[in-house]
């Protein structure tokens, strides 16, 4: 059984909604939210945690306050099978997301730099990554809106 399979019941979908909402409330608070103790909801995030079910906690952050204002979405094609090029992918920082994807392209990859002059930086460092033989980029120019998975 892998670390993130068995029940996740609905006390536990609770509390996660609740911590996605706002991570940063005392157990107590979580707790009354889902008519637990603070103990016992301290004792099933730490349980959900050492699951994998919770990953992390992370901070939000508006990527314009950072100066990350274009987004853009490239489908990367290669020669060869890229399962193995995960470390490759991650060593670019501002890709933010790498998929393996099914279809004409190999790779899917999310990516926010603060110009198109860096877009393109990022393109040229695709194409130095073993097997990738192409890119098409797709720059966003609004976003509706992102979100995190949700509990429900």
């Amino acid at each position: 059984m892998g670390m993130t399979e068995g029940i996740v019941d609905e006390t536990d979908r609770a509390l996660i909604a609740e911590l996605q909402r706002d991570a940063t409330q005392a157990y107590a608070a979580l707790g009354k939210a889902v008519g637990l103790s603070a103990g016992a909801a301290h004792e099933r995030v730490r349980k959900l945690r050492e699951r994998g079910v919770i990953r992390r906690t992370t901070v939000d952050v508006d990527p314009a306050a950072l100066g990350r204002d274009v987004l853009a979405f490239v489908m990367v094609d290669s020669t060869v099978w890229m399962g193995d090029s995960a470390d490759a992918f991650a060593a670019i920082p501002e890709i933010q997301e790498a998929h393996i994807i099914a279809g004409s392209a190999s790779v899917l990859v999310k990516v926010r730099t603060s110009t198109t002059v860096r877009l393109q930086d990022v393109l040229r460092r695709l194409y130095a990554i073993e097997g990738v033989s192409g890119t098409q980029a797709t720059v966003s120019l609004e976003t509706f809106f992102e979100r995190p998975v949700s509990a429900d």
